[in-house]
This record gives structure tokens, sequence and C-alpha cells, in this order.
């Protein structure tokens, strides 16, 4: 069976619903792999297993969002802050973009989905930084590979603050 057939013939609401399930699911996949990692190994291994993944698959995620939006490579700040938008997480998580200047852009998840669970599970926060580090410069970097990541802040770091994490892009010359 044709599945385009059929999504054709769904209403325009139906198939924003189905984009926010999908990536509902493909975040409760992950989750669950890492928690399967985690009793099995221990927290540590977990992140390695996580970074490795991460590694991989921003660069494929980045790649699928400029070919399907139309998105050049070395595009800049519009770029980044286009593709931002646009990935998985954009559809979970509350954010903010910040453009700063026409070299630098400021990203907030203000809400994060996996540590508002954790949180309802009475969990401690997942110290995600190191994943968030390789997750958003390898992101980034395809977008556009003249720009370099610094973590604002990111769980382990302390909280309160009016966002879950914060990443800055900078573009930076190639001698740089």
């Amino acid at each position: 069976m044709d599945n385009e057939a059929l999504l054709q013939e769904l209403p325009r609401e139906t198939l924003v619903e189905m984009l926010s399930d999908f990536a509902k699911n493909w975040l409760a996949h992950d989750g669950l792999w890492f928690l399967a990692a985690e009793a099995k190994f221990d927290m540590e291994t977990a992140i390695e297993l996580d970074t490795a993944a991460w590694e991989r698959f921003t660069v494929v995620e980045a790649k699928r969002l400029m070919r399907r939006h139309n998105i050049e490579p070395g595009g800049g700040v519009p770029a980044l802050a286009k593709a931002l938008q646009l990935r998985m997480y954009a559809f979970l998580n509350h954010y903010r973009l910040e453009v700063v200047d026409e070299r630098t852009l400021r990203f907030y998840n203000v809400t994060c989905r996996v540590q508002s669970a954790r949180q309802r599970d009475n969990r401690p926060l997942f110290p995600c930084k190191s994943v968030g580090v390789m997750e958003f410069t390898n992101f980034a970097k395809t977008i556009d590979p003249r720009f370099r990541t610094k973590v604002i802040a990111c769980p382990p770091d302390d909280l309160p603050r009016d966002f879950m994490c914060g990443w800055e892009f900078t573009l930076v010359d190639e001698e740089e």
C-alpha cells in the first residue's frame, strides 16, 4: 500500500498532530533506549553510547533539513536559525532564538521534555551537557562549518534559570 495516497487524504490538522506524535514517539524511543543502556551498564557508559549516536544523527538530521527546506550550506546565522526551528526537538520543546548580530545566534530550550519527564518521575536531571556539546556542535557545523558552539548552561549546571539549556553559535573566520 502506498501511504502517500493515504496522507494526501488526511486533513492538515491531523497531519500536524501526527507530526507531533512522531516526534514524541522518536523521543520516547530514544529515552527508553537510554534507560535500557543505563540499566544494563551504567550512566557513564550510556552517555558514551548516546554521544556516539548523536554525533552521527545530528549530521543526518541537519543534511535532511537542508535538502527538504532548501537551506544552502554555509548560510550563516539565517540558515542555522531556520534549521534549529525545524528540528524534531522544536516540535517538542518550547525554545527561544536570539540573533545577537550577523555572526552570533543564541538558542535556548526553555522547556525540555526529557528533563520534565525525569522531574515528573522524581529522578535527577539528566547530565546532558557532554551529549549536547556534541549534538549542537555537529548540527551547527553541518549547516555552516564556520560555526563555533559554546554552551551557555546545560545540566548538570546549576538551576534556576529561565531556560533548561542554552547554546551560542558564532561564525568565525577559517583562520580562527
